[in-house]
């Protein structure tokens, strides 16, 4: 009897690694707005979900690094839901203090640019298996707009 167990274990186990799964990608990180209090940007995620029903999104965790440290962090809960057999695109807001960008000046001056790497970890609910996180990450520059572009 315990022989029989184990192999449906093992059976059940195999079934559950090889079962598709919902795939992200990071499309880009921009600048999207910048106010009194700080400074926001934008990252999207490109999500593919291979089921024919919709899955519902947990929450979205970032954390937003330059110069080796961490400018902005949090979570956004509940974000809506992946598309049925189709692809979402997900946009995650991320607000940076003008405090810490200040000390990001030495960084900004030299190419006038933002050196980041961005981790995304997007946590969906599959049904069987339960909370799934899919890490994101994406290493880049943000250029900065010159007065000739404003103008």
């Amino acid at each position: 009897m315990s022989q029989f167990l184990d192999k449906a274990k093992n059976f059940v186990a195999e079934k559950v690694v090889n079962i598709k799964k919902p795939e992200a990608s990071f499309e880009d990180v921009d600048l999207k707005n910048v106010s009194r209090e700080c400074v926001e940007y934008t990252s999207k995620v490109n999500v593919d979900n291979p089921y024919d029903h919709s899955i519902p999104i947990c929450e979205i965790s970032y954390t937003f690094k330059s110069a080796g440290r961490v400018i902005a962090s949090g979570t956004m809960p509940d974000p809506g839901s992946l598309k049925a057999s189709d692809k979402t695109l997900l946009e995650v807001p991320m607000k940076v203090p003008y405090g810490i960008m200040v000390s990001l000046a030495k960084d900004i001056g030299a190419d006038w640019d933002i050196d980041y790497e961005a981790e995304l970890g997007l946590t969906i609910d599959l049904p069987i298996i339960g909370n799934f996180t899919i890490p994101i990450s994406r290493k880049g520059q943000i250029k900065l707009p010159t007065l000739s572009d404003i103008f």
